[in-house]
């Protein structure tokens, strides 16, 4: 339900904003029509203010324009303010007509080689020790991830792999047929 205008609410909202208007009215003539506006207030002196007086015997002497020295005029595409006393650069020579240079012979193919096999895998045994049997000979434990194994200078462990010599920090091993030969280091695989 509307309320009238003449309601205590309604008119004390509408009372607000008409107050609000009128000020706001006012403050703006006010802005461009102050109250003491005089003829000497356009010139840029505010009133009450006092213009000083300078006595004539206290301004500067008037130049003499005619006493200084004439200067050489330069062209102004040669001038720079900033690079006092020296002179501007040589023009730059015109530029050298382009050769236009033949295009480079195709490149040679080399002929094509049969593929190469691919690079043997290493040998996936840590070596995690060395034991010595009473009768001199050595024998190498391994490690598979899965169980140990173990073996002596020329066994097959796994029968894939050969083991050619057993050293105290390294043992070195090869496939069964001779191929990939590797040192695997006390307690891992080489990188």
């Amino acid at each position: 339900m509307k309320r009238p205008l003449w309601s205590r609410e309604g008119l004390g909202r509408q009372g607000v904003m008409v107050v609000l208007l009128i000020g706001t009215a006012w403050w703006g003539y006010r802005q461009f029509y102050p109250a003491d506006a005089s003829p000497s207030a356009s010139n840029g002196v505010t009133s009450g203010a006092v213009a000083p007086v300078i006595p004539a015997g206290s301004l500067p002497p008037a130049l003499k324009l005619a006493a200084l020295e004439p200067v050489e005029e330069k062209p102004a595409a040669n001038r720079n303010p900033f690079r006092f006393g020296e002179p501007p650069p040589p023009p730059a020579p015109p530029p050298q007509p382009k050769v236009i240079a033949p295009p480079p012979p195709p490149p040679v193919q080399a002929p094509q080689l049969p593929p190469q096999p691919p690079p043997i895998p290493p040998i996936p045994l840590k070596f995690i020790g060395v034991m010595q049997l009473p009768n001199g000979q050595k024998r190498a434990a391994l490690s598979d991830g899965r169980g140990t194994l173990s073996g002596g200078e020329g066994d097959v462990i796994d029968g894939r792999y050969r083991i050619v010599k057993i050293g105290v920090e390294s043992i070195v091993m090869e496939y069964v047929d001779g191929k990939g030969r590797q040192t695997i280091p006390l307690r891992g695989t080489e990188p």
